[in-house]
């Protein structure tokens, strides 16, 4: 299994390598033609295009870790609800758990 997911890893990486060339000698060369305050124009113009993709990311990525805790912590306490709810000869006393008598 391991060695089809590193042929298939190496096939997709051969496979996008052409993607990577296309336009970069055109925006190399025209960049590189530019004034000095150009060429800073450019560099920030790129990280004011990459804020708001970096931004939503992050905030999809903390909304989702959100999300998770707080389902894993509903499910937890369901579990233990359902736990006492099963097992009708326990009887819970504040947060132990006590065997009842059947005397």
């Amino acid at each position: 299994m391991k060695h089809r997911l590193a042929i298939l890893t190496i096939m997709l990486l051969a496979w996008t390598a052409p993607a990577l060339a296309q336009g970069c000698a055109m925006c190399y060369s025209s960049a590189q033609a530019t004034s000095k305050d150009g060429q800073r124009t450019i560099d920030k113009g790129v990280i004011v295009l990459l804020i708001p993709p970096v931004g939503f990311m992050t905030l999809g990525i903390w909304m989702a870790q959100r999300y998770a805790r707080k389902r894993d912590l509903e499910r937890a306490n369901e579990h233990s609800v359902q736990e006492t709810q099963l097992i009708p000869y326990k009887l819970r006393v504040g947060h132990r758990i006590v065997q009842s008598r059947s005397d």
